[in-house]
């Protein structure tokens, strides 16, 4: 008997047998009781998450000769002829090979005829968003207005890529990533019917680098039963999957946080001479960098054993949540770059060592935030001497200070009134509570890019966030989502009671910004040395 390989094998064969999708499930169910089964439907998710083997659950359930509760029987003729793929009145198309107009048009012209057998004749087009435009165009008036005996089933991975005029012809249905636990539960189910011994660690690795997708999870569960080990641990899957010792990973972070270069180098060779994929190793690299984030920030993690964690407490303690965000954002920069970069080990290698440089800067970032500072008191004519300032030769302002220079403060402080007008207004927003409660409720994208940011009131209704560090590309593609934006706007209306339109504003000094500071320092006629 041939060899079923085991995600065909486990594939479910009712909606029952189908785990994560349930809001689907339950929806298609109750239709087929009720009789109320659309003529088109489509199947929207990311790969492995059900979309194929529910058109066919569905495509059996329609023409089922003893359906139950919605489900197929699997045990009547229909039932067992679409499983076998011998019935002709359930046709099943793959759009990425079969994406022509003609074949669009052999469709258009089968559908006038009845069933053979069945009671309806149902396509299932996977890929669909391979279509041609001529091709869409093609099915368009089908699937508007099909015969009573045709039902179409689409399946796509990216319905941005779908016309509008197909898009609102269907009944679409979202598929969500797989959760962990799920994936973990369906494993432990096929584990114990094909008599596959492996540890809990293991499945939890496997969940993880499943992202979602469970026929990923059964593949790579498949993959490490083929190796005749007693029993499959974590060391088996990384070697398999290609992945680098968790040891190398903690080393080259490490490495990043104390700003050693020399270490840092020394572990990618030892990882380039074992013949690990550069790419895994950044992304793994990534992956661990924000779990040291997440650790900093919760004191808690879930797949890593004691001493796992006792090393990452380690880790985390050697620099602050800004300076971790900082190379999260460099070295996703540093991964796209090396998806287009035909000299891997060398852009590898290099933007290692620019993130081991990373820190260096923070004293002059640090100088930058004092002189923006100062400068807002300078133009805000609020400037006072602080306890620890020491001026040389002068107890206060020089005698030589000219009447220009009053005028200069004099104007100032005009100029200020209604800007600190407005500032005033934004007491009402606590920014610092607003941060937390985004954190508390799960938006650790939008709490981790709004770490260290402040916020300036510019009118009734918007204020300005303002991004000392600097406004990122990665942190703008981040706040300009809209999902993103609509969660931090809900935030602030349920903590205000008014509803804020949101600025964002690069906080980071530019050259000319700086110079003016020092210049409107001069004009003071006085020296400052701050003693820290």
């Amino acid at each position: 008997m041939a060899y079923t390989v085991l995600y065909r094998k486990f594939r479910p064969l009712k909606f029952e047998d189908m785990v994560g999708e349930e809001h689907i499930t339950k929806t298609l169910k109750n239709q087929i009781m009720s009789g109320r089964v659309g003529h088109a439907y489509l199947f929207n998710g990311g790969r492995g998450t059900g979309k194929t083997t529910s058109a066919k659950i569905l495509a059996r359930a329609v023409n089922c000769l003893n359906p139950k509760d919605g489900e197929p029987c699997n045990e009547c003729e229909i039932c067992k002829e679409i499983l076998d793929g011998s019935l002709t009145d359930v046709v099943e198309m793959d759009a990425a090979s079969n994406n022509k107009v003609d074949d669009i048009r052999e469709i258009r012209d089968e559908v006038n005829f009845l069933p053979t057998k069945a009671k309806y004749r149902v396509y299932i087009i996977d890929e669909v968003h391979m279509l041609t435009n001529e091709a869409f165009n093609a099915l368009l008036k089908t699937l508007e207005e099909p015969p009573e005996h045709v039902k179409f089933i689409l399946a796509t991975t990216e319905p941005q890529k779908l016309p509008t005029t197909i898009l609102s012809r269907c009944q679409r249905f979202d598929f969500k990533k797989i959760t962990n636990e799920n994936i973990i539960k369906r494993l432990k189910i096929i584990c114990n019917e094909s008599n596959i011994k492996i540890t809990e660690e293991a499945l939890n690795l496997i969940a993880v680098l499943a992202e979602g997708a469970m026929r990923d999870a059964i593949s790579i569960l498949e993959r490490c039963s083929q190796e005749n080990a007693d029993e499959i641990g974590v060391d088996l899957i990384k070697e398999l999957v290609g992945i680098p010792d968790l040891a190398y990973i903690s080393r080259i972070t490490k490495s990043i946080f104390e700003h050693n270069e020399i270490e840092a180098l020394e572990v990618i060779d030892d990882v380039i001479k074992e013949g690990k994929d550069l790419y895994n190793f950044l992304w793994e690299i990534i992956k661990y960098i924000k779990d040291v984030l997440v650790f900093k920030s919760t004191g808690s993690l879930k797949i890593y054993s004691e001493q796992e964690i006792a090393d990452i407490k380690n880790i985390s303690e050697l620099c602050s949540k800004e300076k971790i965000l900082n190379i999260i954002y460099l070295l996703s920069d540093l991964e796209n770059d090396l998806k287009w970069s035909s000299q891997k080990t060398i852009m590898f290698q290099t933007g290692i060592i620019k993130a081991c440089s990373n820190g260096e800067t923070d004293g002059l970032d640090e100088l930058r935030e004092k002189v923006a500072k100062l400068e807002n008191e300078l133009n805000n004519g609020n400037f006072t001497l602080p306890q620890n300032t020491v001026v040389n030769n002068v107890t206060s302002v020089k005698e030589k200070k000219t009447e220009e220079n009053k005028v200069k403060l004099s104007t100032n402080n005009e100029k200020s009134v209604n800007k600190k007008s407005v500032e005033n207004n934004s007491s009402s927003i606590n920014w610092d509570n607003i941060i937390s409660k985004l954190k508390t409720t799960g938006k650790i994208r939008l709490f981790t890019s709004l770490a260290n940011t402040k916020i300036n009131q510019v009118g009734d209704m918007i204020i300005e966030i303002i991004f000392p560090n600097g406004l990122t590309p990665f942190i703008k593609g981040i706040m300009e989502d809209n999902n993103n934006k609509k969660d931090l706007e809900q935030i602030l209306l349920e903590d205000t009671g008014k509803e804020w339109h949101i600025k964002l504003k690069d906080g980071k000094l530019s050259d000319n910004q700086e110079k003016k500071s020092n210049n409107q320092i001069d004009d003071l006629g006085i020296d400052i040395n701050i003693i820290e």
